[in-house]
């Protein structure tokens, strides 16, 4: 996009001067004329300025750079003939003249609205609603994933399951911040770091799913911006649907209207569910908040507080579960241990 960009402000810097040379050139030198060339220099050079002060969106679809050229001749044409008018009243310059400054006229407007439309899709959509510029995803909605998604790493076993049939897509950014968290000074962050690019490895080697590193910029997202506004606006972009475990970039990518697939409440979903009155078993591994509660943990991390348990650390036990609770953080057990059940010290 970038290079389609400098190659039509290139053809707009040697179309341009090619007018301006040619009408200086075909016309007598008078004052007249050098004032008509000295303004087209300078409406040449602010058209550029204008254009690179806009602030930087991307469109990587064709039809933008048609509509912007069919709506820059419209106005042209339009413009065009309050020139005219304003000739007959007040400028009185010649035809070849007229015409010299309608055409550069019609290339600097045609040069804007092109590059308008490819720097500010999102805006398009405003002046006309019914028209939008965007990725189309055949087949199967991609799964883009972020980078807590990655470094945790459960994703590469849900993948194992055959479960997913959508590509997993990683755009450049998130990488990008991968490389950075390994090459980071802190122990802590360079072992994460490295750990999401041991998984990313791992998924582009399964022959079970098909991984995407994407370099597309997302749209209307400035470069310095933070990953999870570009994991938002990329994900809508591409029509996909965003893989993470961040529970505040959850919230925010569904205020956006951006489906989300949270992998804590895919693991939340798949743990086993406990009923009142059932009777399980846990190791008491320390105290709970109250001074009668010992606390354990299940294989599968769940939390469990048994109320009675507090002189059983150490120990594996048998309770009554009494109820639970399920939230996107986790779930919660809470139990009661009945003196006479068997305990077994481990």
């Amino acid at each position: 996009m970038l290079l389609l960009l400098l190659f039509i402000r290139v053809l707009f810097l040697i179309t341009a001067t090619s007018f301006l040379l040619i009408g200086l050139n075909n016309t007598a030198r008078n004052p007249q004329d050098i004032q008509v060339f000295v303004v087209g220099l300078v409406v040449t050079i602010l058209a550029i300025l204008v254009e690179w002060l806009t602030p930087k969106k991307t469109l990587s679809a064709l039809a933008g750079i048609f509509f912007g050229l069919l709506v820059g001749m419209l106005i042209s044409w339009a413009m065009s003939r309050v020139l005219e008018m304003l000739n007959l009243l007040f400028f009185k310059l010649e035809a070849d003249t007229l015409q010299m400054v309608t055409w550069l006229m019609g290339v600097c407007i045609c040069y804007l609205t092109i590059s308008l439309v490819i720097r500010t899709k999102d805006d398009v959509r405003f002046v006309i609603p019914y028209i939008e510029f965007s990725r189309q995803t055949k087949g199967l909605r991609p799964l883009v994933l972020d980078t807590s998604v990655i470094i945790d790493g459960r994703i590469a076993d849900i993948a194992e399951t055959k479960l997913f049939d959508a590509p997993l897509i990683v755009p450049r950014f998130v990488l990008n911040e991968l490389q950075l968290i390994a090459d980071s000074p802190e122990k802590i962050k360079r072992n994460r770091g490295r750990r999401g690019l041991d998984m990313l490895n791992k998924l582009q080697n399964s022959t079970i799913v098909e991984v995407k590193i994407d370099d597309t910029p997302p749209p209307g997202i400035e470069d310095n911006a933070g990953v999870d506004q570009k994991l938002i606006a990329f994900t809508k972009n591409c029509d996909g649907r965003l893989v993470t475990n961040d529970f505040n970039l959850n919230k925010v990518a569904t205020l956006r209207g951006v489906d989300v697939i949270n992998i804590n409440d895919l693991a939340n979903a798949l743990k086993t569910v406990t009923l009142p009155g059932e009777t399980m078993r846990v190791k008491i591994i320390r105290l709970g908040e109250e001074p009668t509660q010992g606390v354990g943990y299940l294989d599968d991390g769940t939390m469990v507080v048994v109320e009675g348990a507090n002189s059983k650390i150490g120990q594996t036990i048998s309770f009554t579960v009494t109820s639970s609770l399920q939230t996107s953080a986790g779930r919660m057990i809470f139990g009661k241990f009945e003196n006479g059940a068997v305990s077994a010290n481990t």
